[in-house]
């Protein structure tokens, strides 16, 4: 920690009004820039980085294959669906080039995957293809009042599968549904993260939404009591009919969106003339899907549901370290040097305490910060019973375990 250039603060920006926002900025793992516009410090990006590492593996699992497209977008990649109009998409960022072409930066790039995968995508044997970006993303808001969970700037995942026909489509769409969910699970809030009926805007009667229970969330679900049913408000009346559920079983919880899926089917192939040559010979439509997880927005969820009066709650497959060691006093650091090197060999995620700060200091920092497990090494246990302390984060339990045991619990958790 003494070489970290952030620095824990008591208080946040006074014109900071979210949650999420207050405990990331204090603890050191954002910078605010402006409203909806955060900078990520070391710390701030292993979560993200960690998060990206999770949705990589599941998207990795289902034939995805990663790229990255350009945040400079063609006005005529665009005009072609209408998508380029300020009337329909209001968020748009455009600018110029210095001959005056006008360009956007980029909110989305359904338009723009499928003008690519043209050069690449021209018979049914090269379908499907499903590909990934993990990708700034910019979008004027209106508001941006929630913290890192909506921002004018953020981190996205963005998926899109091409298809050649509506049930080779169907059923990938079902196998990134349950890859959804494994992300979710593995972030650790996919207990209170459900599939969720929403619009579908022009394309579809519903979309998929994947929405967490979340008190600073800006949508209304309703659930069923078994939690086998969720709905957005704004679709309830539809959504309830198509799968044959009473309203008066369902009650409200507010949510907050951390996906977004769609089946556009053929619209955006037929629109643009992106056609393949099947196996008759003629030419057919592309179907398309596209799969959103909000990589920034998940980890302002986390920081908001995941957080206590004391700091940060951070689950352990998405901390930026596992492990928090607390070093007291001359004889206390020596030996927490010891292990952290040991660890860190082992390639274990820790974090040292080796800062000349008093005990209670090191203490409210580290319950700030929010690393799942802290070990405090001080000098009383070095020269009485040799047994050092392990608390964990998110219960506040405390046992005592000798140095052997300590680097043993620290091994089964890399």
């Amino acid at each position: 920690m003494s070489q970290l250039f952030t620095k824990t603060a008591k208080t946040a920006p006074a014109d900071e009004v979210s949650k999420n926002a207050q405990l990331l900025i204090r603890a050191g793992f954002v910078y605010k820039v402006m409203a909806g516009v955060y900078a990520y410090t070391p710390l701030g990006l292993r979560v993200l980085e960690n998060l990206k590492q999770i949705v990589r593996e599941e998207m990795n699992a289902i034939g995805g294959q990663e790229l990255i497209m350009t945040n400079l977008q063609r006005r005529e990649t665009w005009e072609a669906t209408g998508r380029w109009s300020d009337e329909v998409v209001d968020v748009w960022f455009k600018t110029r080039l210095q001959d005056d072409t006008e360009l956007g930066l980029a909110w989305s790039h359904e338009e723009a995957i499928m003008e690519m995968m043209q050069q690449y995508v021209k018979s049914y044997k090269d379908l499907p293809v499903s590909v990934y970006q993990f990708q700034t993303k910019l979008r004027n808001e209106l508001r941006s009042k929630s913290g890192i969970m909506r921002g004018r700037e953020f981190v996205m995942k963005d998926m899109y599968s091409l298809h050649a026909t509506q049930e080779d489509m169907d059923q990938y769409y079902e196998r990134v549904i349950e890859a959804y969910k494994r992300c979710y699970a593995r972030f650790g809030i996919g207990d209170s993260t459900f599939v969720t009926f929403a619009g579908g805007g022009a394309f579809t009667k519903f979309s998929h939404e994947f929405q967490t229970i979340c008190e600073a969330g800006e949508d209304t679900l309703y659930v069923n009591a078994d939690q086998t049913v969720a709905v957005n408000e704004e679709v309830l009346d539809d959504a309830t009919k198509e799968l044959g559920v009473s309203r008066e079983d369902l009650r409200p919880v507010v949510s907050a969106e951390v996906g977004n899926i769609f089946k556009f089917g053929t619209e955006k192939a037929e629109q643009m003339g992106i056609m393949y040559t099947g196996e008759d010979g003629k030419q057919y439509p592309i179907y398309l899907a596209s799969y959103g997880i909000g990589i920034t927005r998940v980890m302002g969820v986390i920081a908001e549901k995941m957080s206590d009066d004391k700091g940060l709650v951070w689950p352990e497959n998405v901390a930026p370290f596992k492990v928090h060691v607390v070093a007291i006093g001359d004889k206390g650091q020596e030996l927490a040097s010891t292990l952290y090197t040991e660890l860190a060999e082992k390639s274990i995620e820790v974090l040292l305490d080796d800062r000349a700060e008093r005990p209670g200091v090191k203490f409210a920092d580290a319950e700030l910060m929010g690393l799942p497990w802290r070990i405090t090494i001080g000098e009383r246990a070095i020269d009485g019973d040799g047994l050092f302390e392990l608390t964990e984060r998110a219960t506040g339990e405390t046992k005592k375990l000798d140095y052997q045991q300590l680097l043993g619990f620290c091994l089964e958790r890399g």
